[in-house]
């Protein structure tokens, strides 16, 4: 494997490891007579629950936090930082330059002091607070800054996909100041610094060969035990001042029915939900938390590569039409989830008025028709995890093509590293299951990484001029007005040409018990804790 491609799969491995992550998890196939179709308005995004009157803060104590994945490394260039993947023990230990607010819909200052751009987009002034300094007792200054960002490109951090081609240079006018010129108007470019790459390490993390985590964040690393717990301490340094709590432990069950039991028995002050029943019942239950909203949760992934049945596009045609997303949320989520093809759902502030392809088997029929008589055989593989989630999905999948006359050849592979390399490397494969996880805060990071034709995240290899000078535009897009204009052309050309097929959005519950308070969320379903606390 040539340098090239080694580079492009060590970020598709942290990409493949991310949509493998966000995908919602099953813990049944059984629908039987329990089957129904999905409730849609029953969720409400943001901060949700009952929490009682908070009162004093009080100091001390082990806030103990039931996480979805575990953060094998503490290096935002190895983890890809998400809430689904570890991100929040990342984001407790360096902070973040910029946080998304999920209330106000607004990327604000956080670490840094503030963030402006010029009226075009392509130029943004970073100024730092005064006095911030990393665990270590350095300063975090401007050459900090601008030393760790390019320490997460040329160690091909998983965002350097998208921060690498768009950033021609970082400039220090004095200690306090970056200044990022980017080669494109980039109205979000707020939020590559509240994600992985404004994880600001200090100097002497990356000194030596072997990587420290050391950060400016509310917590140092105390234990860690691979698989059984991470625990992190208050960092009495941290720049909004001593952390209320003493420390921040970390493990992760099996399941999220295993989670939120840890939560309902006390043995768990927060739980990340992701299942769409467990998620249901959290919420039934009343508990507090934050409820988070991504679209394209579920795909199916198309390998459009010459040679392969995608490259046709009334196969695809036929797919997007044979494929239904709330009989896959009947059969694999017994009912519960939000199925749906259009790229956005109606929960979403980007909600399109374009209407999505739908399902008519009948033109899935006559487009495979068409297809075979040019030469198709119908066959195609589908290839998807070997976990209760992945061979749900694989019956109703199979199922519902074969229906419309595919012929489906399953292929479930049990190692994330075996479907990354099928994926990103060999391209070995017809369709496959996956999530893009579309934020509502960035639309255009993730539609970008799997849409785009030079994307290494983008693994069915789609290639449309059009849809490029697209996300170019909504790249540039300034305001919620401009951002819709764009989105709302994304969906039409996303139902003409059939990329991938969207099988629906998903919800995130970051879920915590009735005593813990200051929670701060931010993007990509993270949690921040550096003012949190538990009450008696």
């Amino acid at each position: 494997m040539n340098r090239a491609s080694r580079a492009r799969a060590r970020l598709a491995a942290a990409l493949c490891a991310a949509a493998v992550l966000t995908s919602a998890c099953v813990s049944s196939v059984e629908g039987g007579g329990d089957e129904r179709k999905a409730e849609r308005g029953r969720y409400t995004f943001g901060k949700v629950g009952r929490q009682t009157e908070a009162g004093e803060p009080v100091r001390g104590g082990t806030l103990n936090f039931v996480d979805y994945a575990e953060a094998r490394s503490l290096s935002p260039a190895v983890t890809y930082a998400t809430g689904a993947s570890g991100g929040s023990a990342l984001a407790a230990v360096y902070d973040v330059l910029m946080r998304y607010d999920t209330a106000t819909r607004k990327y604000e200052p956080w670490l840094a002091e503030s963030l402006r751009s010029t009226d075009d987009s392509r130029t943004w002034t970073l100024k730092l607070r005064d006095g911030v300094t990393f665990s270590d007792g350095t300063p975090l200054d401007a050459a900090a800054v601008i030393g760790s960002i390019d320490w997460y490109q040329k160690n091909k951090g998983a965002d350097t996909a998208l921060l690498a081609p768009n950033l021609a240079r970082m400039d220090a006018p004095d200690d306090a100041t970056v200044v990022f010129t980017l080669r494109n108007p980039w109205a979000t470019f707020p939020a590559m610094l509240a994600q992985a790459p404004g994880m600001i390490v200090a100097p002497a993390a990356y000194a030596e060969k072997e990587f420290r985590p050391i950060g400016a964040g509310a917590f140092t690393l105390g234990t860690y035990r691979p698989q059984e717990e991470m625990v992190l301490k208050a960092n009495k340094n941290y720049w909004k001042g001593d952390p209320y709590l003493g420390a921040l432990r970390f493990t992760w069950p099996q399941s999220d029915r295993a989670r939120l039991d840890a939560l309902n028995d006390g043995t768990a002050d927060v739980a990340y939900l992701r299942s769409p029943e467990a998620v249901d019942d959290a919420v039934k239950e009343g508990h507090p938390g934050e409820m988070t909203l991504t679209s394209v949760g579920s795909m199916t992934t198309i390998n459009t590569r010459e040679g392969r049945p995608g490259a046709d596009l009334r196969v695809r045609k036929a797919l997007a039409l044979a494929l239904d997303p709330d009989l896959n949320t009947e059969r694999a989520y017994n009912g519960k989830g939000l199925p749906g093809q259009e790229l956005f759902p109606v929960e979403s502030r980007w909600h399109s008025d374009v209407k999505p392809l739908g399902v008519d088997l009948d033109e899935a029929k006559r487009f495979l028709a068409e297809a075979r008589k040019d030469g198709y055989d119908g066959k195609l593989t589908y290839m998807d995890g070997t976990d209760p989630v992945g061979r749900a999905n694989a019956v109703v999948t199979k199922a519902m093509l074969e229906r419309v006359g595919f012929t489906v050849e399953l292929d479930l592979v049990s190692s994330i590293a075996d479907r990354t390399s099928k994926t990103y490397v060999e391209h070995d494969f017809d369709i496959s299951r996956a999530a893009a996880g579309v934020s509502e805060g960035d639309p255009y990071h993730r539609l970008q990484s799997v849409l785009n034709s030079r994307s290494h995240g983008n693994p069915g290899g789609y290639a449309n001029p059009r849809m490029d000078a697209l996300l170019a535009k909504l790249q540039a897009a300034n305001g919620e007005a401009q951002t819709q204009e764009v989105l709302d052309d994304v969906q039409t050309l996303f139902n003409e040409d059939v990329p991938l097929v969207n099988l629906g959005a998903s919800a995130a519950f970051t879920a915590w018990g009735d005593h813990v308070h200051g929670i701060e969320p931010t993007d990509e379903y993270m949690a921040l804790f550096g003012e949190a606390w538990l009450s008696e």
